[in-house]
């Protein structure tokens, strides 16, 4: 029985126990940004859509902004230190709203609400950026593949959880305690990655070839930009996760163009918002607990990366002739399903490949501020086509052909990180970029 279970996890010898704490420490960190997310987007939309497309804006400066700050922790802390600092400062922020709430509650206002939005924004990409670095340095290329759609189970678990608790204690606690709440889950998660790094089982953690624990990564607090702009490989992730924003933004947007229409009440749209977030979780636990480590191992990193973009173009073609708002709902179901539950495993298990520095570094300038940028983009593309009056049709009409480029861009980067697989222990893209 336990044999079975072990090929359908794909788990080998030693694995049980890291994949177990690496699924919690992504459950606490997910139920603390899904207790958050619906205030913020119902917040964002209080003043308008035109000014969530100027937040999106102001979020990538910040991302820029603090980069080089997290570049430096990198290159001057010990692993578990910046993590621990990341996280820390995080629940700190949170400690501060939450006291803002209580004791100066007339100091709460639409200019409070833009800055939760915008700090929520980084904080959602820096919380799950580390984790997905650490997972990348813990685990190995292989088991990146069988695994970490696995570990995501966690976070699909923490994105049911924290709607479900949000809701449970949001009024007999008040909505201020619930920063509280998820600035605990935070402080877990620290504990929850000294515990990942430290144990001992089958993984880099006891590879004599691997950096240990205690060493510091080193180098400068700009390295991980360079790195992004002298590898073809990084370059190739930089390219995928933009085109993958600007869609998923153009997705969001129509989202909330159809919850503004549908409900007028800061609250019913809270709560829509809420009850979307989390029924759509459904099918992407299916898929990860079941086909996705499967999938990735058999079909390869190429198809599971290509998947999105094709459905995402049949999605948006469904949307533009039917135009309902169930129509989007199943959309946003197949899109959340597809990117956490194959897409994601599959794009982080890119970053196995490359060097130490570069998977904290170059990572975190890729997931915040490559990310960003592809909002941007998305958000005033979305504008400018929706002043023009073309509507779902113009969004079609550029989803499609950023689908094919981005599918392919897939398949490239799929079948590159699997050359560098085979090539051995990955170095620094920065000093590697010959060989991209």
């Amino acid at each position: 029985m336990r044999g079975r279970l072990s090929d359908l996890l794909n788990l080998r010898r030693g694995e049980a126990a890291p994949v177990f704490v690496a699924g919690l420490f992504f459950f606490c960190i997910l139920t603390a940004l899904m207790m958050l997310r619906p205030a913020r987007d119902a917040l964002g939309i209080e003043r308008g859509l035109d000014s969530v497309r100027w937040l999106f804006l102001g979020t990538a400066v910040v991302t820029l902004l603090v980069n080089p700050v997290f570049g430096g922790l990198v290159a001057r802390l010990q692993r578990l230190h910046f993590i621990g600092a990341t996280y820390a400062f995080f629940a700190a922020s949170l400690v501060a709203f939450w006291a803002l709430l209580v004791f100066a509650p007339g100091a709460v206002g639409a200019r409070s609400g833009q800055v939760f939005y915008v700090w929520f924004s980084v904080f959602n990409l820096f919380v799950t950026m580390v984790f997905w670095a650490l997972l990348a340095d813990r685990f190995s290329s292989d088991q990146g593949k069988r695994l970490f759609a696995l570990i995501a189970v966690g976070g699909t678990l923490g994105a049911i959880f924290g709607p479900w608790l949000a809701a449970r204690l949001a009024e007999p606690l008040g909505t201020p305690t619930l920063l509280l709440i998820a600035a605990a889950f935070l402080l877990a998660s620290i504990g929850l990655a000294a515990w990942l790094v430290h144990l001992r089982g089958d993984g880099p953690r006891t590879d004599p070839a691997r950096p240990e624990t205690s060493e510091r990564i080193g180098g400068s607090a700009l390295a991980g930009i360079r790195a992004v702009f002298a590898s073809r490989y990084l370059m190739g992730i930089a390219g995928y996760v933009v085109i993958m924003t600007i869609v998923a933004t153009f997705l969001y947007f129509t989202r909330l163009q159809m919850v503004a229409a549908a409900e007028s009440d800061l609250d019913a749209r809270t709560g829509l918002l809420g009850n979307i977030d989390m029924w759509t979780q459904v099918a992407v636990l299916v898929l990860q607990v079941t086909l996705t480590g499967h999938l990735i191992r058999r079909l390869g990193l190429g198809f599971a990366l290509a998947l999105l973009p094709l459905a995402m173009a049949v999605g948006f073609i469904g949307l533009a002739i039917y135009g309902s708002f169930l129509v989007l709902i199943l959309l946003e179901a197949a899109n959340r399903a597809i990117q956490r539950g194959i897409t994601r495993p599959a794009r982080e298990t890119l970053f196995t490949v490359v060097g130490r520095e570069d998977k904290y570094k170059a990572k975190a300038f890729i997931d915040t501020f490559v990310y960003r940028v592809g909002d941007v983009v998305g958000a005033q593309t979305e504008g400018v086509l929706g002043r023009l009056g073309l509507a779902l049709g113009g969004l079609v009409s550029v989803v499609v052909p950023l689908a094919l480029v981005w599918a392919a861009l897939g398949i490239w980067l799929g079948r590159a990180q699997q050359q560098r697989a085979v090539a051995g222990p990955a170095l620094p893209a920065i000093r590697n970029s010959r060989m991209d």
